[in-house]
């Protein structure tokens, strides 16, 4: 299984970009802003497109009683995410060149791409549920206090995927590049267990 062995390889160090580009994009933008403000997610924490974007979106989102965007420090999936995306890439480039000298079959492959799906189903659930925090736990002191035409505070949860207006802001939120080179990584396991299964070939011991 040398080919397959290689492209599971290849697939698992794809990982590694996510230590260095962001996996997803929230833009922001209103007529009174000429350029969107925006938000880069990494696995290691939450930066600004623009130098100051931080800055002015919390500023904004004082008015209406949201949090502040967290530090590193604040959230436990900033420590905790790094540790499993190295570990799955170690994993991953581990079991390849087992692969490639014949030690494991095709399904070790096919394992590791059901156990990575499985924590990207759980890291966008957990996603989704501090985007959800973010945007309705809001401080009841707060200088704007806005509304549904139902009288019920109104909720500023960003989109998990695609667009949404809020009050004057189109919120954009879709994957950036770190996700792609995952979903690529993943994408190559999966070719490469499907050329496993052609090219192994069992030992039986006579």
């Amino acid at each position: 299984m040398k080919k397959a062995g290689i492209i599971m390889i290849i697939g698992s160090l794809l990982l590694l970009g996510l230590f260095k580009f962001p996996l997803w994009n929230i833009m922001l933008g209103a007529p009174q802003y000429p350029e969107p403000m925006g938000m880069d997610i990494y696995i290691t924490g939450i930066q600004g497109v623009q130098e100051f974007d931080i800055q002015n979106i919390d500023g904004l989102n004082h008015y209406i009683g949201m949090k502040t965007i967290p530090k590193p420090e604040e959230m436990w999936e900033f420590n905790v995410f790094p540790i499993v995306i190295g570990g799955m890439a170690a994993l991953g480039v581990i079991i390849g060149i087992l692969g490639f000298l014949g030690k494991v079959n095709a399904w070790w492959f096919l394992g590791w791409l059901v156990f990575m799906s499985v924590l990207g189903v759980l890291g966008m659930y957990d996603f989704n549920a501090w985007l959800t925090d973010y945007g309705t736990n809001l401080d009841p002191n707060a200088i704007m206090k806005m509304t549904n035409p139902d009288g019920s505070p109104m909720s500023y949860k960003p989109p998990l995927f695609g667009h949404q207006k809020m009050l004057n802001f189109d919120v954009d939120s879709y994957p950036a590049v770190g996700a792609y080179l995952m979903f690529a990584g993943m994408s190559l396991t999966l070719i490469a267990f499907f050329i496993g299964k052609k090219e192994w070939k069992p030992k039986y011991v006579k």
